[in-house]
């Protein structure tokens, strides 16, 4: 696990300042702090920090073949290196290395762009062909890894793991995108191939991008996708038997480490089944840690210990406390553009935890996506059999007019919150989803930009993201459906951005079994009823892990790894919302309707209403424009009248 960047000019071989690679390798010290090492050669600079995890002592990077005519910084782990090892040597490469960075290079020399189609893990690397004058970059199929990109006005192309590094250098414009601001607010993050600068880009999950020196850049192409076919033939006992052999499978190959390794325990189903794997392979006590809550609506730490007993393992434990909000600008530097959730300071804390023990932490992440687990799910699929008795044409004007007319009821169950379901009865299956997806709603946003920036958004919508992806899902079925749009939105925006940057804050290395793709492509095959059946979620993981776990680890309510917003906002953290939200940071940006701010803070601090989730959101944007943008009186103005400014950073 590791930090990458790079400049690569595509116009010829002009000389790269030394001093500003260095600069941008050095953003990112948190990612490698083992070692740290760069390359230059005429109109190319290859950055790299190194975390030590396999082949310690030949790994280093950058990485060349033998004639030194090939390149390469990665970041990741690819699981299937040795088998891919031996397959290269059989077709005559050598290898100086154990690694299996030296695995890609070769794999690029024997199977060229393809070679992406043979590795399974979890990767994002840039490499440069002397010989073919080629950049070829690259991601993993679920977005595990992150990798940004801008290409220069000067025509000098940047990368980087994170985005602080492409802004290390001072040829990047960084004038906000107003689609991503929309897009942020309404998801809480900005979604793929976007990010909140608008000259840089992320390069999208199973992607890779094939750069010629002296042709265009082009756009990224797709290598793969998960297919939602649900036609295995399979009976409830096969199913179970095959889960546990793939869940074994896929957790011994992210065992594979020369360092310390151990798992993230916090008593939910998937995190337990990871750990109960990992027992059944390890010599040893296998090393587990958890944080509690001091407040018990949000602990779990008892089922956690339950799990930790069972299997003996070398559990470690900590309590956060339910006050722990001094993270929010640790979190906005840390992410780089505005990310809005909370459990992003949990996480933080449990990677804190994890890394005082180990250097490799497996966890249970995706699972809810590919087994069915959000509680979102069940409710979308009552929804969906109401809105299937009755064709959209009169849905929509029905239940729309009743949906305007309904008071709110925040407070309540949503399943008692007729206004939201008469607001999700009115829409189509995808745009309902989003409904019940976004932090603020469409009338919500309507509400919170001002005239002139709704003006700048041009009719945009964040619903595009979601009808994108919706258009490849290639199923009908309203299960499979919104998975789909998770597994390309939620999960690699939210969840593995949360976790990749929450974990490497710390030089900590997070693998995660249940999204090996090709255990991913397995239960894209299964039924949906195998997922959800009589109002259980997970039911085929519950029913398979039954022999290995608790019944009341899995067949119990779903906590969420939370924090207390509405309480904070309302108590020690009145002021400082007051201060960031209605104070001059916003106002000035000229995005925000300052009415509309007035009436989130006064409605929820008098309590009113629960605006927790919004109002988190602007803190954190609040939080993004001082310690990432800054300078904030004459170019936040810019930012808002959509000029080409170049905006100080905070340093």
């Amino acid at each position: 696990m590791c930090g990458i960047t790079g400049i690569f000019d595509t116009r010829g071989g002009r000389e790269l300042d030394r001093g500003v690679l260095q600069r941008m390798n050095d953003s990112q010290q948190h990612r490698g702090p083992d070692e740290g090492s760069l390359h230059l050669e005429p109109g190319l600079g290859f950055g790299h920090r190194r975390l030590s995890i396999i082949d310690i002592a030949t790994g280093q990077q950058p990485l060349f073949n033998e004639d030194r005519s090939i390149v390469i910084v990665f970041n990741g782990e690819i699981y299937n290196y040795q088998p891919l090892m031996a397959e290269l040597q059989a077709l005559g490469y050598r290898f100086h290395t154990k690694s299996d960075t030296e695995v890609i290079v070769h794999a690029w020399e024997a199977w060229g762009a393809d070679c992406v189609k043979r590795l399974r893990g979890m990767f994002a690397f840039t490499l440069w062909d002397r010989n073919k004058q080629q950049l070829f970059m690259a991601r993993d199929r679920l977005g595990v890894k992150p990798m940004y990109y801008a290409l220069l006005d000067d025509g000098h192309l940047l990368f980087g793991s994170e985005l602080k590094s492409l802004m290390a250098h001072p040829g990047l414009r960084r004038d906000i995108d107003p689609l991503a601001v929309e897009e942020y607010f309404a998801l809480g993050y900005v979604a793929e191939p976007r990010t909140i600068f608008r000259q840089a880009k992320k390069l999208p999950p199973a992607s890779t991008l094939l750069i010629r020196r002296g042709e265009p850049v082009g756009e990224p192409r797709s290598y793969w996708d998960v297919r939602f076919t649900l036609d295995a033939k399979i009976d409830d006992q096969q199913a179970g038997e095959e889960l546990i052999a793939r869940l074994q499978e896929s957790v011994r190959l992210r065992m594979i480490a020369e360092v310390p390794l151990g798992a993230f325990l916090s008593g939910g189903v998937d995190s337990s089944a990871v750990v109960a794997m990992m027992a059944g392979q390890s010599a040893g006590p296998v090393n587990t840690c958890s944080i509690a809550f001091d407040d018990p609506a949000y602990d779990e730490a008892a089922f956690a210990q339950q799990v930790a007993d069972r299997y003996r393992t070398n559990h470690r434990m900590e309590t956060v406390q339910s006050d722990d909000f001094e993270l929010i600008d640790t979190l906005a530097r840390l992410y780089d553009e505005p990310y809005a959730d909370s459990s992003a300071i949990p996480t933080y804390r449990v990677c804190q935890l994890a890394r005082k023990h180990v250097t490799v932490a497996l966890s249970g992440d995706g699972g809810d996506e590919s087994f069915g687990g959000y509680r979102r799910y069940k409710l979308h699929l009552m929804e969906e059999k109401m809105r299937s008795a009755m064709p959209l044409g009169m849905r929509r004007p029905v239940f729309g007019a009743l949906g305007q007319v309904y008071p709110k009821a925040d407070w309540a169950p949503r399943v008692f919150r007729a206004k939201t379901t008469f607001q999700a009865l009115a829409r189509n299956s995808v745009e309902a989803y989003f409904h019940s997806m976004s932090l603020l709603r469409d009338e919500d946003r309507s509400r919170l930009y001002s005239r002139s920036f709704k003006a700048q958004l041009g009719g945009y919508n964040a619903i595009e993201v979601f009808d994108r992806h919706a258009a490849l899902a290639d199923t009908e079925d309203p299960l499979a459906l919104i998975q789909y749009i998770d597994l390309k939105t939620y999960l690699v925006g939210d969840i593995n951005t949360k976790v990749d940057r929450a974990s490497m804050a710390h030089s900590l290395e997070v693998r995660e079994p249940l999204m090996d793709h090709e255990m991913v492509e397995w239960l894209a095959t299964l039924p949906s009823s195998l997922k959800i059946r009589g109002g259980e979620s997970k039911f085929l993981l519950k029913k398979a892990m039954e022999p290995h776990l608790p019944g009341d680890i899995m067949y119990r309510p779903k906590m969420g790894f939370a924090v207390p917003l509405a309480r904070w906002f309302r108590g020690p953290l009145r002021e400082r919302v007051r201060e960031a939200v209605l104070g001059p940071r916003l106002a000035e940006t000229g995005i925000f309707d300052p009415d509309y701010l007035r009436q989130l803070v006064q409605s929820h601090q008098s309590g009113v209403r629960d605006y927790s989730a919004p109002l988190w959101s602007l803190l954190m944007f609040d939080a993004f424009l001082r310690r990432v943008v800054g300078d904030v009186d004459g170019d936040a103005r810019a930012v808002a009248a959509g000029k080409e400014k170049e905006l100080a950073v905070l340093r």
